[in-house]
């Protein structure tokens, strides 16, 4: 596929933003349930905390060592 058929099939497709912030210890606001389920697929509200909370203590660790 070419470049210009490329850009040709992105102009052509509508882009929808969705902002999820995950605080960092795991705090979602009261909508978030409902902006995830807008994205495609499968997430769990929970594993996505976890993820959140493992990257602050992570971040942490190489602070305060």
């Amino acid at each position: 596929m070419n470049l210009s058929r490329s850009e040709e099939i992105i102009r052509k497709n509508i882009i929808i933003i969705i902002i999820i912030i995950i605080g960092a210890t795991g705090t979602i606001s009261k909508l978030f349930r409902k902006y995830v389920s807008d994205i495609p697929g499968n997430h769990d509200v929970k594993e996505l905390q976890k993820t959140a909370i493992l990257g602050t203590t992570h971040i942490l660790r190489k602070v305060l060592t």
